[in-house]
């Protein structure tokens, strides 16, 4: 008897406790290799005090054994409590969310019979990075993260994921043509990485465009890669044209750790009553399977759930089939058990193959560049001022540029919510009370200079000694004399 692999388990809420039970009946009887270990997450730890949703112990139970099978949770409503969901993510460096979306037509309803694709998706940084602020009475402000590391190592998982599952293609979806450096530094990366996979097609679109075309035209997508809020978005409308967003697994993979969940929510309103679907459960589980190379019950447990939907046997949330019948939750898993060992008829039958070993030299996931030259040539300073135009504000700030300390700079522009207001802005500029203001290093010619923090304080000092309420500055600099910041509108 192999030894069994130790696992995180936690039933979750809602219908979390009723799918989870089904699915661990499904893989005990299937004969799968593991000893899990059952944490408390969610609601309850929530409300007994712990506004992450887990406790120390728990993470200990993950940090031990690196696998982690969770049920869906409920955050309660109201301010201070975090997403346990992100808080895992981030902290266990799960930074590749993969989502497959595949059709299962005639046994579900469908658009789209032939839908079969994987997104993955990057799952610790852009604006679920969470750094948010309030800036002034009318404007709120959220940072979009993206680095190269992040970038690197998403991208070159899902080229790897593509290979080693037999997938033909990689589209990179981003929004480069208006988030220049963020979006701009994703695809960029794709096309560098991309060289190094010539047997894999790859494509780059809008993610406008695309998420449209994969509504209407998903047969055409293979893997896609894609930012945090994006994927987030398009992988759930990949997963409600197969039929059922309650269909659909997804798999959270870190260098360390990785965890495994149905993309579904927890559903308290039909909780206890025995009719939940726990097949995006299980498919989560079939995917935690390949994961710990027990490859052959994952492809036992898959196909026999092929054959129960196949045979009509769903749960309500999905129309069963002609002859077929509607399951509770427990039965469904019946189901399932019953046909462990047989193959679907209609459906292709899946065989899987253990993930595959990190190879001896292995390209690095991401690899860190060598520090740029770096210079500080400015400083976008930003204001809260109410009722104030464009231009009386500049008038104030361009004798603040010298007075009472000098600073060595000059008033370059002001924007408002992004779009130029002075000079040269329009009356017709709808403004708010939150404003860009950049100031670029000048010398006594006129002349672009380098600027040093002290210089920064000074024009700063300048500000408060006028009235003026900055509300935060962002250095503008040169990393290897290429400019680290969007020059704006007119520029």
């Amino acid at each position: 008897m192999p030894n069994k692999t130790p696992i995180t388990v936690a039933y979750g809420d809602g219908i979390g406790p009723e799918i989870m039970a089904a699915t661990l009946r499904v893989l005990e009887a299937a004969g799968a290799q593991i000893a899990p270990e059952v944490i408390e997450v969610g609601e309850k730890v929530y409300l007994g005090g712990n506004t992450s949703g887990i406790a120390s112990e728990s993470w200990a139970s993950l940090r031990r054994t690196k696998v982690f099978l969770k049920g869906p949770i409920t955050t309660p409503q109201g301010g201070g409590y975090k997403s346990l969901n992100v808080t895992i993510r981030k902290t266990l460096g799960l930074f590749a969310n993969v989502r497959p979306c595949v059709s299962y037509a005639p046994a579900v309803a469908t658009l789209h019979p032939t839908m079969n694709l994987v997104i993955v998706r990057e799952n610790e940084e852009d604006l679920y990075a969470g750094i948010e602020h309030r800036q002034t009475d009318e404007v709120f402000q959220c940072l979009k993260l993206i680095t190269r590391p992040g970038c690197e190592k998403i991208v070159r998982h899902a080229f790897e994921y593509a290979r080693s599952n037999g997938r033909k293609k990689v589209t990179c979806m981003t929004k480069d043509n208006i988030m220049k450096m963020t979006d701009g530094l994703f695809h960029k990366v794709f096309d560098e990485i991309k060289a190094e996979y010539p047997e894999i097609a790859t494509e780059h679109q809008i993610i406008d465009i695309g998420t449209a075309r994969l509504a209407t035209q998903p047969e055409r997508y293979d893997v896609i890669v894609t930012p945090n809020l994006y994927g987030d978005i398009i992988s759930d409308v990949a997963a409600e044209l197969t039929g059922s967003v309650g269909l659909a697994p997804s798999a959270n993979i870190g260098e360390h750790v990785s965890m495994f969940e149905a993309i579904h929510g927890s559903a308290p309103d039909i909780a206890g009553q025995g009719t939940a679907n726990p097949s995006g459960l299980l498919l989560s589980a079939v995917m935690m399977l390949v994961h710990i190379r027990q490859s052959d019950v994952a492809t036992t447990v898959h196909n026999a759930w092929l054959r129960a939907i196949e045979d009509g046997f769903v749960t309500g949330d999905l129309k069963p089939t002609v002859d077929g019948r509607v399951l509770g939750t427990e039965a469904f898993a019946a189901a399932v058990i019953e046909r462990l060992g047989q193959e679907p008829r209609q459906f292709r039958p899946v065989h899987y193959a253990d993930a595959p070993q990190p190879r001896a030299t292995a390209k690095p996931l991401y690899t860190r560049a060598k520090p740029a030259a770096k210079r500080i040539v400015g400083v976008d300073v930003f204001v809260h001022a109410a009722d104030m135009s464009a231009d009386f504000l500049a008038g104030r700030l361009a004798t603040l540029t010298h007075q009472p300390k000098p600073a060595g700079f000059g008033l370059q522009m002001i924007t408002n919510r992004g779009v130029k207001v002075w000079p040269g802005g329009f009356s017709e500029t709808f403004c708010t009370d939150h404003w860009r203001c950049r100031f670029m290093g000048v010398d006594g010619d006129g002349k672009p200079r380098t600027v040093n923090h002290i210089d920064i304080v000074h024009l700063l000092e300048n500000l408060v000694s006028d009235g003026l309420d900055f509300i935060k500055t962002e250095h503008l600099c040169e990393f290897d004399g290429e400019p680290g910041f969007a020059l704006g509108q007119g520029q």
